[in-house]
């Protein structure tokens, strides 16, 4: 056989052996929701990259050391409360006082219906009047 024999036959082989080529378009599908992929994949990601960051905030620590304690927001909340029930009873036709741990609170009401409040700082000795006048409705 000769060369030219020997190329025909690959040849042949070549094109009986061959299957039809099939070529597709190619399509982005994106991972992140953020853009434009599915919503589901959000909560995966966020644990992927939460896992994976290491800094770490400085004033997490300065933060939780000036948390207030369970027992300073108590004594505020009761404050609050006392200091509504005051004003409530002044609502009455009453008058009163308050203490705490930082003001001396006074609250006194005329026969012409003004409301007088006298706040005094415990540690400074300053003192704030506040005075509400009546609307007159006509």
């Amino acid at each position: 056989m000769t060369c030219f024999s020997y190329s025909k036959a690959v040849l042949v082989l070549l094109t009986l052996s061959c299957r039809p080529l099939m070529a597709a378009e190619l399509v982005y599908n994106p991972t992140n929701p953020s853009f434009g992929g599915n919503p589901l994949n959000g909560s995966y990601l966020l644990s992927n990259a939460q896992a994976q960051n290491d800094f770490k905030d400085p004033d997490v620590e300065e933060a939780l050391a000036n948390q207030r304690t369970a027992l300073e927001r108590f004594s505020d909340s009761l404050e609050s409360r006392l200091l509504n029930q005051l004003l409530n009873d002044i609502e009455d036709g009453g008058s009163g006082q308050l203490v705490t741990d930082s003001f001396f609170i006074d609250v006194e009401q005329d026969t012409l219906g003004s409301l007088t409040v006298n706040i005094t700082d415990r540690q400074t000795g300053e003192t704030s009047e506040i005075v509400v006048s009546p609307i007159e409705i006509q």
